[in-house]
């Protein structure tokens, strides 16, 4: 059941940010533009946040392990499509509906672990499930730079389609979990929660190009907010709701579930910023890029594995504050890089990074799960992995807009000094602007240096916006956490002390 539920949380995660690797190789070779490189990402992402809260609710009344089964299988097949067919349009939807299929996978994984293991050991399985959700996309980097190395950009979906699908087989061996009463389902909380969701982040992606005052932008927005107020509403009422709003009194709860939030908002808009920058301001190639972020597993992985721990010692709220403060410091600290950077700058911005995510990811989730009854672990897990994912997509979309707004401006000057024909593309993005200046001639070596120039204007911007929106959230967040985990139902965290 642990290896299962490990392996499935890191094949979701991990596909969020496996294409990074290769977005210069699709751009290059399909002609998408910045903005529908962030298309490509997110839509996967906005798919699986939309939906995660519905298909945990699903999960506790139909069967975890059957929800896990039609997930992979919804993924599996999707992450298929683009080795039939190419062009935005295809890459987009196909990542969309994959994001579907994870969005059944990612709750079930949680929610049969901690239904499935007795109290004595499930705080040690919930940390390591932590460590590896944690990882993920380091790990979708890793490994999509491997495949890159050798093959196309089109073996990232076959690698996605064959674990997949293994997993499926694998899932069928697992013991069924439900809940006992199994309540019927709240179709108006899932549709309104849905709409919540995608608004909000749709208008975060659209507001660094077209500006905060845009129609569309501002009705996103507002369509947002409102279908918000409105599942609160609806979940105040219904006898069965989708998630019991009331679960954020509790303190640990509430912050926890921020606090992840936050976490995958910056690391995932991170990773959309820092790939780019290695392949296409450094030179590395895809495998080099990959590896170069392989060190930050390290410090995230065994600091999660004591981390719930030290919460318990001395508070969510210590924790909290710190592993934040850690990880803003490492992204103000990424947001200086520049062309005449090394990659020792990058490492340890990258550490430091990384050990406030292992410090505060564990306890986080810990401290959701501690604050809802046993009963209701799948709507704990569905809570865990919405924060989670609305904070990737919102991530996403902040850092890849930020980043295509800026270089957009910043390029600007220099199209009327080019053909028409290659302005689109060197408008579009840092890569399709390289591949025109492979083929400029004498303006090669000044289109490239001016096109990176811009690119890092729009790669500093976002780094400094995630890395102060970081360290705001880490004040707050400490002001609202407990000073120690506590619950009405057993804690997560109670372990035997041998282990």
């Amino acid at each position: 059941m642990l290896t299962v539920s490990c392996l499935a949380i890191a094949l979701v995660v991990a596909a969020m940010a496996a294409l990074y690797s290769a977005l210069p190789a699709i751009a290059a070779e399909t002609g998408v533009t910045q903005q529908q490189l962030t298309w490509v990402v997110d839509g996967y992402t906005l798919a699986l946040a939309c939906l995660v809260l519905p298909a945990g609710a699903l999960g506790d009344r139909l069967g975890r392990r059957v929800v896990l089964i039609v997930g992979l299988a919804v993924f599996a097949l999707a992450s298929a499509v683009p080795l039939v067919v190419d062009g935005a349009f295809w890459l987009i939807g196909s990542r969309a509906v994959a994001g579907v299929g994870a969005a059944f996978v990612m709750p079930s994984t949680l929610s049969l672990l901690t239904a499935g293991f007795p109290e004595e050991r499930r705080g040690q399985a919930v940390g390591v499930w932590a460590g590896v959700a944690g990882s993920g996309g380091a790990l979708g980097i890793i490994g999509s730079g491997l495949l890159l190395q050798w093959f196309s950009w089109q073996s990232i979906f076959v690698a996605m389609t064959v674990v997949g699908a293994v997993l499926l087989a694998a899932g069928c061996t697992v013991r069924e979990s439900l809940e006992a009463e199994r309540p019927p389902l709240d179709p108006w909380g899932s549709v309104t929660v849905a709409l919540s969701v995608g608004l909000v982040v749709v208008a975060a992606m659209e507001a660094p190009a077209r500006g905060w005052t845009d129609p569309i932008v501002l009705g996103a927005l507002a369509g947002g907010l409102l279908a918000a107020a409105v599942f609160v509403l609806v979940e105040l009422r219904v006898a069965h709701p989708l998630l019991d709003v009331r679960l954020f009194r509790d303190r640990g709860f509430g912050s926890g579930t921020v606090s992840l939030a936050v976490q995958f908002l910056v690391s995932f808009g991170l990773f959309l910023l820092i790939v780019q920058y290695l392949q296409l301001i450094l030179g590395y190639s895809p495998l080099g890029s990959s590896l170069a972020l392989g060190p930050m597993i390290v410090p995230l992985v065994v600091v999660s594995l004591f981390a719930p721990r030290l919460a318990e010692r001395f508070g969510l709220r210590a924790v909290s504050l710190i592993g934040l403060a850690l990880v803003g410091i490492g992204l103000l600290a990424l947001a200086r890089l520049d062309m005449s950077s090394g990659y020792a700058h990058v490492l340890w911005s990258l550490c430091v990074m990384s050990t406030g995510m292992g410090l505060c990811t564990a306890p986080a989730t810990a401290a959701i799960v501690a604050g809802t009854p046993v009963e209701k672990h799948g709507v704990a897990a569905a809570v865990n992995d919405a924060a989670r994912e609305i904070g990737a997509a919102l991530g996403i979309a902040i850092a890849g807009s930020v980043l295509a707004a800026g270089y957009a401006h910043h390029i600007a000057p220099a199209l009327p000094r080019l053909p028409e024909a290659a302005r689109g593309p060197v408008s579009d993005s840092l890569a399709a602007a390289l591949e025109v200046a492979e083929r400029a001639g004498p303006q090669a070596e000044p289109l490239a240096a001016f096109a990176k120039t811009a690119f890092l204007e729009g790669f500093q911007q976002a780094g400094t916006a995630l890395g102060w929106l970081t360290l705001g959230a880490a004040v707050l967040i400490a002001a609202w956490a407990p000073g120690a985990l506590r619950s009405s139902q057993p804690s997560v965290l109670d372990s035997p002390p041998d282990l």
